[in-house]
């Protein structure tokens, strides 16, 4: 096997190394905790401080908005289970999208078993919301609506800013899961109209295991995790300090190399794209065209089993998945895939491969390369697609 060739970014990214050099001290020298009140551990809260100014600077944010947590799926967690439960008295109604992360899914059926009604919003065949179905679902009992920033699957990015209007505008609380859109394109919470907004540490190279929510000055939320008096009262627990200086380095570094660094993705996005289409029959681009991730790429190949490539590229040293890294393992096909209208045998043979700031074009040529011979290798083997052929020659 030569060099291994990693695409699987959407799923976690290689901690950069002065992000992981940053962190280091905190370890081993600056371990103290914040809340003792000797002069060793509290001059970590200057430290904590000043992370949290660099992660609410990339928002357009004030520092005393920015609440860290454990990650990405415990910031969707609080962000709806805790404004749900400080809104119930306005209402029980709550918007979302039917492509989005189990993470808000999950917490969604979570509170419809507690007397929450949920609507999910339909998608079109590119994955965008339908923004007058939006309007059309809201109620006077509606208390928040939650649409993820870019899809961690198919790489759509939602019309954002107009989602949050419409929010504001009938006085309702929006939350954006913005995982995988934080530091790959630019966001600002005053101008995309966000009340709330999720993010994670190791989606942006930085370390695993920290994450933060952005509250939005004003916004009622209960605390999700009881204990101590961190994070203002508001998320207990002693702070992870490590991964605090982690992902606040990380952050200021995304923001600092974002326009170089998404339009090299970009460039070999769109070459990926366009080699894939050219050169191997009945595939399918699934997502937006143009309103997509700069690192996204996701096909459908018909007649091929997702599995199947995925361990073939593997044995080839190359990294993809078929879709979330949260749902490997099951046999169903992507709820993503299934709700911009493909159908089962299709769903079942997508590939989603993710950009990194270390991909090259030479990657991009033996992967592509690797794919065209696979692809064709597992077609062969498929009764279906020896049908097909057949019924093309006829």
């Amino acid at each position: 096997m030569g060099k291994q060739i990693y695409l699987d970014n959407a799923a976690t990214t290689r901690t950069a190394p002065e992000v992981v050099e940053a962190m280091l001290p905190y370890f081993t020298e600056h371990y103290g905790n914040p809340s003792s009140i000797y002069g060793f551990a509290s001059a970590n809260k200057e430290v904590i401080t000043g992370h949290r100014e660099k992660i609410a600077d990339v928002l357009g944010a004030r520092c005393e908005e920015i609440y860290f947590t454990a990650g990405g799926s415990e910031s969707d967690n609080w962000a709806l289970i805790a404004s749900a439960e400080a809104y119930a008295a306005k209402g029980k109604h709550i918007i979302t999208s039917k492509i989005e992360h189990h993470a808000i899914l999950h917490t969604c059926e979570y509170l419809e078993k507690r007397g929450y009604d949920i609507t999910y919003l339909d998608v079109d065949e590119n994955g965008v919301v339908d923004l007058e179905q939006l309007k059309s679902s809201i109620r006077e009992d509606t208390i928040l609506i939650s649409v993820m920033f870019a899809n961690n699957e198919i790489g759509t990015i939602q019309p954002i800013a107009e989602i949050g209007q419409i929010a504001h505008e009938r006085g309702i609380l929006f939350h954006t899961d913005a995982v995988q859109a934080f530091g790959q394109v630019p966001i600002h919470v005053d101008e995309f109209h966000i009340d709330m907004l999720s993010a994670s540490g190791h989606k942006l190279n930085g370390p695993k295991g920290i994450g933060f929510l952005y509250i939005r000055k004003g916004v009622k939320i209960r605390s999700f995790i009881h204990g101590g008096a961190q994070e203002r009262k508001r998320r207990a627990g002693t702070e992870n300090v490590p991964g605090i200086v982690g992902i606040g380095t990380a952050a200021e570094r995304a923001d600092r190399t974002m326009e170089a660094r998404t339009g090299k993705e970009k460039e070999l996005r769109d070459y990926m794209i366009s080699r894939i289409e050219a050169e191997i029959p009945y595939c399918r681009l699934n997502g937006d065209r143009v309103r997509r991730l700069p690192n996204n790429v996701n096909f459908s190949f018909r007649f091929v089993e997702g599995e199947s490539l995925l361990i073939m590229l593997d044995m080839k040293g190359i990294c993809a998945s078929s879709g979330s890294a949260c749902t490997s393992g099951s046999l169903d096909p992507s709820h993503v895939l299934l709700a911009i209208g493909l159908p089962h045998e299709i769903a079942h043979g997508s590939l989603r491969m993710t950009l990194g700031e270390d991909t090259t074009k030479e990657d991009v040529d033996t992967v592509v390369d690797a794919l065209k011979e696979i692809v064709q290798n597992l077609r062969n083997m498929s009764p279906l697609y020896e049908d097909f052929v057949k019924k093309q020659n006829a």
